[in-house]
């Protein structure tokens, strides 16, 4: 047989690189290396305050600037960022919900000051708000406005950006949120239905064009080492999309129907322990969406071996870009027609997942939709359930994971060799810059041109007349991330999500959580008190909330007296709880790398407050080396993922709470 020519191959997927950090301008640096190296499409993560609404001077922010994204305040940071990158030939996805409309307004900006055609700019602002309240935490409105914010960057990009995608409906969050195959495929069909029928609602959109509202709409699909399962769930996205569009919106055009989806494969599981284990994961869960022909992604990003661990630095990212272009360019894979069709198998599980995901679909509709489910706390609460499902089973052992629960003795790692900088470290003067730069900006801009585009965006949002408009005029004008979203939460409101902690349900305890419950009942008696009392707070503006909701459903199991609050607040919202509560102890979760800025500021707080005997236990993605430093500031204990058994968590934390009451540790 001879060798097959380009021409008989698929065209590849766009390949991609999550990435950003520290400035726009260490950012375009790093895009234009990455550019160079082959990849074909660029992917922004934008720093917490960015994606929340803030500037970097704000009190939230914090600790927060250049740490998980590249901070973008205005549009003179985007013009650095995208600084020699012809943004008329980019294809651009840019991870942003809450300020979605915001950062699209500054890069449509920065497009036409190099001259480009917006009506052919292509590209993917996420911008699926509904996860947010899941799931990320970087909500800032209320579900109703927000829905709007939507739904005006939908019918504004169909009239005028026609080839930009004004949503990815993401379901990767989801799952990273504990959705099972069947929870991922409904919850985010569902939050496509809520905004396909607010778009329809609204008027905006004429009923002869809604077909290219329907063909605009993207997805952000997960996808986790059990790749055949996986692999049927993109087959079952596939068809519930098509048949969806067609009976309850009657695109007839199959064009418009086609499931089209990006992907990240799963961070979730990939593991501190025996982090060289990571690649052979992620390139097992990339052939979950490039196997099937009929379900393959249009664009993938891939994580590296050494995101558990910290930010990945530019040659880790390299390694993951390699394992995309291996796939694409030296295997067969692309020569081939869909080489699943007419498996009994891997139809048996379409139809199962296709099945419950039309049931869960239906039992939201009851509920009076995606916004109602949300408001109750259902979906939350059933994410946190599953989430808690499959702590259970890696911790009893069940699920596998090796070099975690199983298979864990090791050889030293020549990747994580003694005293080796395995992860990118923001420098920490970035902060002070940024704050320095936005204060610059602002003294040198026109002020009253500012003010004015700033009280037309609030009048406009008290209207029903599109938002982008005004948006754009702020965004020219000189206007600050933090001051467009101010306006608009002095018209919308702020929110505060359901945390799904209270209505969660654990199932059997087990004798491991009894002998906890023993330890905290025998506490408290000894104490003098009903029951021990624990603060489980998320200090800055981190909202990964997995891991503290599983800690404080946990806790509770075991007999404590849980406070948890949920997602954003300062360490001084965190003491005065502490204090007006009268903990015990204090559990602060934190996965944005503000740790060293954040929690000495809780522990001073109490301090200050007269409470300086309640301990601080510190959870989250956080290195040794920091670990060190936290404890030398006083807190009691450093737990990461690689205390996965919560359980043996639980029993220290008695153990912390008898030391700091003066309890022997028995």
């Amino acid at each position: 047989m001879p060798y097959p020519t380009d021409r008989e191959r698929d065209r590849p997927w766009v390949m991609r690189t999550y990435a950003g950090h520290s400035s726009a301008v260490a950012s375009n640096a790093l895009y234009r290396r990455n550019l160079e190296k082959g990849q074909t499409g660029l992917s922004v993560a934008f720093d917490l305050p960015t994606q929340t609404g803030y500037d970097p001077d704000h009190e939230l922010s914090r600790g927060e600037v250049g740490k998980v994204g590249v901070p973008v305040s205005h549009v003179g940071d985007m013009r650095q960022l995208f600084e020699g990158i012809p943004l008329a030939g980019a294809n651009t996805s840019m991870t942003i919900n809450a300020t979605a409309m915001w950062l699209l307004a500054l890069y449509l900006t920065v497009a036409q000051e190099q001259g480009a055609e917006v009506g052919a700019l292509t590209g993917t602002t996420q911008n699926d708000i509904i996860k947010e309240y899941l799931s990320r935490g970087t909500y800032v409105f209320p579900p109703g406005p927000s829905l709007r914010l939507i739904t005006d960057m939908v019918a504004w990009t169909v009239a005028n950006a026609p080839t930009w995608n004004p949503i990815n409906v993401c379901s990767y969050h989801l799952q990273e949120a504990g959705a099972t195959p069947v929870q991922e495929v409904a919850f985010s069909m569902c939050t496509a239905i809520a905004v396909l029928d607010a778009v329809r609602d609204s008027g905006q959109v004429p009923a002869e064009r809604f077909g290219d509202v329907v063909g605009r709409i993207s997805f952000f699909v997960n996808a986790g080492v059990r790749f055949v399962e996986e692999m049927c769930k993109l087959r079952a996205f596939t068809v519930l999309w098509d048949e969806i569009t067609l009976r309850r919106y009657g695109i007839e055009d199959p064009k418009l129907r086609r499931f089209r989806y990006g992907v990240q494969v799963n961070s979730l599981g990939l593991t501190e322990a025996q982090p060289e284990n990571n690649v052979q994961r992620i390139v097992l869960e990339m052939l979950a969406v490039t196997l099937s022909r009929g379900a393959r992604a249009r664009a993938i990003q891939l994580p590296a071996w050494n995101e558990a661990l910290g930010l990945p630095r530019p040659w880790d990212q390299q390694w993951a870009l390699r394992m995309q272009q291996v796939l694409a360019y030296e295997t067969d894979l692309l020569e081939y027609e869909d080489i699943f069709d007419g498996s009994p198998v891997i139809q048996s599980k379409v139809d199962d997942i296709v099945t419950g995901a039309r049931a869960e679909i239906e039992r939201v509709d009851a509920m009076g939709g995606t916004v109602a489910a949300v408001d109750s706390g259902y979906m939350k609460t059933a994410l946190v359930t599953s989430l808690a499902e499959r702590r259970r089973r890696i911790e009893g052992g069940a699920e596998i994971v090796v070099g975690v629960n199983r298979f864990d003795t090791t050889e030293p790692s020549p990747l994580q060799a003694e005293g080796a900088d395995v992860i990118h470290s923001p420098d920490p003067a970035v902060e002070r810059r940024a704050v320095e730069a936005i204060q610059r900006w602002r003294a040198q801009r026109n002020q009253s041109e500012v003010d004015k585009a700033l009280d037309v965006l609030k009048e406009t949002a008290s209207t029903a007349t599109n938002l982008m408009d005004a948006t754009l005029d702020c965004a020219r004008a000189g206007a600050t991330t933090g001051e467009w979203a101010a306006a608009l939460r002095e018209v919308f409101g702020e929110y505060r999500a359901p945390t799904g902690v209270s209505g969660a349900t654990t199932g059997d305890p087990g004798t491991s959580l009894s002998a906890v419950r023993d330890r905290v009942r025998a506490t408290a008696a000894d104490l003098g008190l009903r029951a021990l009392r624990m603060l489980v707070g998320k200090p800055g503006l981190d909202g990964h909330s997995n891991g503290a909701e599983q800690i404080a459903v946990r806790a509770r199991d075991a007999g404590f007296e849980v406070i948890y609050q949920g997602i954003r607040l300062t360490p001084d919202q965190i003491v005065a709880a502490a204090v007006q509560e009268g903990v015990h102890v204090v559990g602060l979760s934190i996965l944005s790398g503000s740790h060293i800025e954040v929690v000495p500021a809780v522990i001073n707080g109490l301090r200050a407050a007269g409470a300086p005997d309640i301990p601080v236990i510190v959870g989250g993605i956080i290195p040794p080396e920091d670990a060190r430093t936290l404890r030398d500031h006083g807190v009691a204990r450093v737990y990461t993922p690689r205390n996965f058994q919560i359980n043996d968590m639980m029993t220290d934390i008695v153990t912390v709470i008898r030391q700091a009451s003066g309890l022997s540790s028995q």
